[in-house]
């Protein structure tokens, strides 16, 4: 495992990727409560995983990187946009060791500028059919599409567990909803896109979807475990922040169906609370619960019998490829998974 060349070329392409961002981003009024504001989340430094993988995937099937610009440029824009919405629903006061769009301005102006850079997010799609060809322009547009739909139903899932006080789920209906909401546009999507464009349409994109689900399960599970035991400033948002929001992740399910029922009424008074309303004592309690149950341990464990199904899909797909630095890279990135100490 080649973690420097992970880390190297996340960045390479991150930046690539955040150069064209900018480029989109229109240098004219009302800038203040707008397009400055759009260049904010981006600016802090994400892992840019999905254009990585876009990209990655594209080069390693025989494209350039130049071929998939556009596409990674619209995955980052509806991510970051995705990011400021997705703060507001959970009332989340850190992102990326910095306050929340709405911390920073209000409800309703980091509402508008997500709004504002999903709609931007359309433009380099319009812009990949002088590069691709009009065929597969629309091939990569639906796909986009779709990624845009699974993601809203994925949430709409987890909001509406968490509107009805939800204790009765089970790891299936977790997975479910992970599916929708993060494995399609977190890994699905981005590996389906490069494959395409690399290879000018001629893949059945449909043989992705194993590989990219258990990646991205992987990596959500993964990034709720660090919620929950990182160091803050490391992770850049709040640590047990998933807890205070009553999200429903892998472990609390494993914790509400092995508690005794005095804990599980407890969890469910607790989650019965607006989220600002929620105590950081009684949350505590409950991550202690967790460590009590080994429910981190259990999620640590499903997340890396993932990355290892996740890696045998890609030999699968491709170990035929000729050997490259993206191709590696692509490897890497799920052996980090597996290896990963927390």
């Amino acid at each position: 495992m080649n973690n420097t060349l992970m880390k190297e070329m996340l960045s390479r392409y991150g930046k690539l990727t955040l150069s064209g961002i900018h480029t989109f981003i229109p240098n004219k009024e009302p800038k203040e409560y707008l397009y400055d504001l759009m260049h904010d989340y981006p600016d802090r430094g994400g892992k840019g995983f999905r254009p990585g993988l876009c990209i990655a995937t594209c080069k390693a099937f025989g494209g350039s990187v130049k071929d998939a610009e556009f596409s990674a440029i619209t995955l980052e824009l509806l991510h970051n946009a995705f990011l400021i919405h997705d703060d507001v629903e959970d009332e989340s006061f850190n992102r990326r060791n910095k306050p929340t769009m709405h911390q920073l301005t209000n409800k309703a102006i980091a509402i508008n500028v997500g709004d504002a850079m999903n709609a931007l997010g359309l433009y380099p799609l319009f812009q990949n059919k002088y590069r691709l060809g009009e065929k597969l322009s629309e091939i990569i547009f639906l796909e986009i599409q779709n990624l845009v739909t699974e993601s809203t139903e994925g949430q709409a899932m987890e909001l509406g567990w968490r509107l009805e006080n939800r204790i009765d789920l089970t790891e299936a209906d977790y997975f479910r909803m992970i599916l929708k909401k993060t494995c399609w546009y977190t890994c699905m999507h981005p590996i389906r896109i490069g494959a395409l464009i690399g290879t000018k349409g001629y893949i059945d994109k449909k043989k992705f979807n194993r590989l990219g689900y258990f990646m991205g399960a992987a990596f959500q599970i993964q990034d709720d475990v660090l919620n929950l035991v990182a160091n803050e400033e490391e992770y850049g948002k709040e640590i047990g922040g998933d807890i205070l929001e009553g999200k429903r992740t892998l472990m609390l399910i494993h914790l509400m169906e092995n508690c005794t029922p005095k804990e599980k009424l407890f969890l469910q008074n607790y989650l019965s609370f607006p989220i600002l309303e929620r105590k950081q004592d009684a949350a505590k309690y409950i991550l202690e619960l967790m460590h009590r149950y080994n429910s981190i341990e259990e999620a640590k464990n499903t997340s890396k019998f993932l990355a290892g199904a996740a890696l045998k899909e890609f030999y699968t797909h491709f170990s035929q490829l000729p050997a490259s630095e993206d191709k590696d890279f692509l490897e890497n990135i799920i052996l980090y998974m597996i290896n990963r100490n927390y």
